[in-house]
């Protein structure tokens, strides 16, 4: 399978916690389109070949949004915004994806996180974080974005045991496996848009 088809597989056939989005995502009021974070960390612009492929379903597209804003609620119980966004800056840190890695970054220091916090995520190891619980929620992200193998009954019951609550567990899973997705489309798109660069330099 070559770059660009890949790529076009990974934009227009998202994982089932994204198709799972699009049948509970609320149509905005008014019929308002609230930012798109893909769109602006990809600079893809309207009119643009790689901005029409990824718009032929809007569907997807708000999907991937809403998941996002959903994920990112301040008022989503279980971990704190700023666990979310640390949690986040690591695994586009270890993927890796520099983009999306400096948007959550600029984030956090948006939020007021800790510095010590958020200078581990950026540059440290789990062992370096005093919290045990951060500690634990940046291990088990690890564990996924490296090994995912070995994300077993044994990594998931070091969460509990650094004070994770059962809800805490599932939004950490979750998040988890967005990010995936999001750093693959990010990458997808990259590729795909530098192809289209390069096919219209040509022509």
């Amino acid at each position: 399978m070559g770059a660009g088809t890949a790529a076009r597989t990974e934009i227009l056939n998202p994982p089932r916690t994204v198709t799972t989005a699009m049948n509970q995502a609320p149509t905005p009021e008014g019929g308002a389109t609230p930012p798109d974070l893909i769109d602006a960390v990809t600079g893809l612009q309207p009119g643009s070949a790689t901005h029409a492929l990824r718009h032929k379903r809007d569907k997807v597209v708000a999907a991937t949004q809403g998941s996002h804003d959903a994920l990112f609620d301040p008022a989503l119980p279980g971990l704190t915004l700023a666990e979310r966004l640390l949690v986040a800056m690591y695994a586009a840190r270890l993927t890796p994806s520099p983009k999306l890695a400096a948007h959550y970054r600029a984030r956090l220091t948006a939020a007021g996180a800790d510095a010590a916090a958020i200078a581990i995520a950026d540059q440290g190891t789990p062992a370096d974080a005093a919290d045990p619980r951060l500690r634990a929620m940046l291990a088990f992200t690890r564990t996924l974005i490296e090994k995912p193998v070995e994300g077993d009954k044994a990594a998931l019951e070091a969460l509990p045991a650094a004070g994770l609550s059962t809800p805490a567990v599932v939004t950490l899973a979750q998040l988890i496996a967005f990010l995936s997705y999001q750093v693959r489309l990010v990458a997808g798109l990259d590729a795909l848009k530098a192809l289209n660069d390069n096919a219209g330099a040509q022509a």
